[in-house]
């Protein structure tokens, strides 16, 4: 059963459209636009202690995990079909959650400058990846385009965030951007990519940058 929302076939079409694709495409390219969405989860770190005034800042995010969390939950026991989610979705947990579970890690566990390279990675390469495996023209640029993004958004996280000095910053983007690019890439039925994507460079980045060398959290 499908769980309808007003006005979302005449948004996809219109979206399709925008950017020159078919019709069909809307669906794809509107869980483009919801994946990079991800990326305001970096206000967390904005915000002051108290913002929320009645709940610690902390507690608001494990809520929004817990309402996505839910939701799937309902999805299984309910047997709903949620919008733009992918056939394969139906008989395993769908990536929307995985997303949810690994934006959440990533900046409450993590030092602020891991986190934000570690989420703005995944919410930006990997609907870039995709797109690039959609347009034929353009599969060359695949997977040199992508690392040289994922590494210039881990560059401008490590530097404006964390402060680090420029050379170990250039150095573990790159190294985020081969982590990050090459979990993108492994596929496991019960495993999404939305998770290994942001999480495995996040640990290698707190081992090695954190742990190794030191930087300043």
């Amino acid at each position: 059963m499908g769980i309808p929302i007003p006005g979302h076939g005449r948004f996809r079409r219109r979206l399709a459209l925008a950017f020159g694709r078919p019709e069909g495409a809307g669906d794809q390219l509107w869980r483009r636009l919801i994946h990079g969405s991800g990326a305001f989860v970096l206000v967390y770190y904005l915000l002051p202690p108290g913002f929320f005034v009645v709940l610690p800042k902390e507690e608001v995010l494990l809520l929004a995990l817990a309402a996505a969390l839910v939701l799937e939950g309902g999805r299984w026991a309910r047997g709903y079909a949620l919008p733009t989610l992918r056939p394969y979705e139906a008989r395993r947990p769908a990536s929307f959650a995985f997303y949810a579970v690994a934006l959440v890690v990533a900046v409450l566990v993590f030092p602020e400058p891991i986190g934000a390279a570690a989420v703005l990675g995944t919410a930006f390469v990997d609907p870039f990846v995709g797109e690039l495996r959609q347009i034929p023209r353009l599969s060359r640029l695949n997977p040199g385009a992508p690392l040289a993004l994922y590494a210039g958004l881990a560059f401008v996280a490590f530097t404006f965030v964390g402060h680090w000095p420029w050379a170990p910053a250039a150095a573990l983007a790159i190294v985020a951007a081969v982590a990050g690019v090459g979990a993108e890439r492994l596929r496991y039925r019960w495993l999404d990519d939305d998770l290994t994507m942001t999480l495995v460079p996040a640990v290698v980045l707190y081992v090695l940058g954190h742990g190794l060398l030191g930087l300043p959290g």
